[in-house]
């Protein structure tokens, strides 16, 4: 029998920046799956493409940046790399959430958590405020958020490390969506908290069939979450293989130094 459909098929994606004297290629023919209720990790070093990937997924791109002609990232019957930009704004939140390495960069420091909350569900749900405030009040309890009732018109600086990605995650699960992009989100955290959103992010996936497109500089992390993992060096996926098997076998030196220096694992 066929397996699932993916829920994103990104084909041949490749992204080159505009810089003094021409044009860099950071991103070079990455090709990836994502079924749903699985998690697929991108794992490399600061540099490697593994972000600028996730955010040409996204559309998020800088303005010096362009996706090359022949990338595909096909969501359902569309290709979003070629949806016009109202389009896509429509999708993104919507269907498909990202969630950032540092929360103190994406929450707003002038407004409460709850109203941040509030303003993605009164765009994309036109609820009413009252509605609103009800849902963002359940979203953090459903991210464990602690006593959300009478913490959710906090500012971010008032929380923890800890509470605030509790937030981001709660605003990325507002709509409902069906993918997860989360870049980077234990890495600013302490050891004992990233194992509590790790395990906070395993609970949302058997609960509501998330699909995830994890990136991580740490194998052991990815390792801990991930069904399946692609390591990128110089913008290419240069291994990608079950997360189960890629560390204990590894079959390129660049990965073998990955795993070393997480698992140190002797040569």
């Amino acid at each position: 029998m066929d397996g699932p459909a993916p829920v994103i098929d990104a084909r041949n994606v490749g992204v080159t920046f505009k810089v003094d004297g021409g044009h860099v290629e950071v991103v070079r023919d990455v090709s990836f799956r994502l079924y749903p209720g699985q998690t697929s990790a991108l794992v490399g070093e600061s540099g490697s493409g593994k972000s600028v990937t996730a955010r040409a997924v996204m559309r998020l791109l800088s303005k010096r940046a362009r996706v090359k002609d022949e990338t595909r990232i096909n969501y359902g019957n569309r290709d979003m790399a070629y949806l016009s930009l109202n389009e896509m704004r429509r999708l993104r939140g919507d269907r498909i959430s990202m969630i950032y390495q540092e929360p103190m960069s994406s929450l707003n420091p002038a407004y409460s958590v709850g109203a941040q909350i509030c303003e993605v569900l009164m765009l994309h749900q036109k609820m009413n405020r009252k509605a609103a405030t009800a849902s963002a009040v359940q979203l953090l309890d459903e991210v464990r958020f602690p006593v959300p009732k009478s913490r959710v018109n906090r500012y971010p600086h008032l929380l923890s490390d800890g509470q605030r990605q509790r937030v981001m995650i709660a605003m990325a699960l507002a709509n409902r969506p069906d993918v997860l992009i989360a870049d980077e989100p234990t890495s600013a955290l302490d050891p004992s908290v990233q194992a509590q959103i790790i395990e906070l992010l395993r609970k949302l996936q058997r609960e509501k069939g998330l699909s995830y497109l994890f990136i991580s500089h740490d194998l052991k992390v990815a390792r801990a979450l991930c069904h399946r993992v692609m390591v990128m060096q110089n913008g290419k996926v240069v291994e990608q293989g079950p997360v189960k098997d890629v560390p204990v076998d590894p079959q390129t030196d660049y990965t073998r130094r990955l795993v070393r220096a997480v698992f140190e694992i002797a040569t």
